[in-house]
């Protein structure tokens, strides 16, 4: 086997492997299950410390679609629309065991890696999200008045159902509903349709408070 590949096999199956078995999963034990020696694996990998993180690092990068953005901010669909889109395809993606188990053993053993995903969602995704259904609905625009801490809790709610679902299943083991995208398109017709006059008036108050302190 080419070295590359012998590299990518191992870091695949060391993916599924600490979602099985968490971060203290010993690498002898992946490396009997892999078949091999667990030198060879220290060979390609240093460490175990050094494994985890490039782990991480796939699964960083693997789990996520660089298109969503223009998928949120495409204004020749509705934004419902391109919500329903963007949610149906980050279940495909992140709705799994392998991402959810992750993300849990990255908290709990206080690693970086779940808080770097959190940090790309408030930083790439969550204020298109407002953007757009504040262009949608006359708001000021962030020059005016920035993105809200009120507006990330508010597209936080929507957005943490996905993720408490993937926790009842493959953390907890409580049983779930089957229809995933049907669960989370409900959640997003609730949010644009209870959401714009919540802001509003949320942005109004504040824009009111900045004048009379003025």
């Amino acid at each position: 086997m080419a070295p590359q590949d012998r590299e990518r096999l191992i870091l695949d199956n060391a993916l599924r492997f600490f979602a099985e078995h968490g971060l203290s999963g010993e690498t002898r034990e992946l490396a009997r299950r892999l078949g091999v020696t667990q030198s060879l694996i220290y060979r390609y990998f240093p460490s175990k410390d050094v494994l985890i993180d490039r782990v991480y690092e796939k699964w960083l990068v693997e789990y996520w679609n660089p298109r969503w953005p223009s998928w949120i901010t495409d204004r020749r669909q509705s934004l419902e629309n391109r919500l329903l889109a963007f949610y149906r395809d980050y279940a495909r993606m992140q709705h799994n065991y392998e991402w959810v188990r992750l993300f849990a053993y990255s908290g709990m053993d206080g690693l970086p890696y779940h808080a770097r995903f959190v940090a790309r969602n408030r930083a790439l995704l969550f204020p298109l999200i407002a953007q757009e259904l504040r262009y949608d609905h006359d708001m000021p625009s962030f020059d005016e008045i920035p993105l809200t801490e009120f507006e990330h809790e508010q597209i936080w709610a929507m957005h943490a159902t996905l993720f408490h679902l993937g926790q009842r299943h493959w953390l907890f083991g409580l049983s779930g509903p089957t229809d995933v995208d049907g669960v989370m398109a409900t959640r997003v017709r609730s949010f644009v349709t209870a959401g714009p006059p919540q802001i509003a008036a949320h942005l109004a108050a504040l824009r009111a408070k900045r004048l009379a302190s003025g």
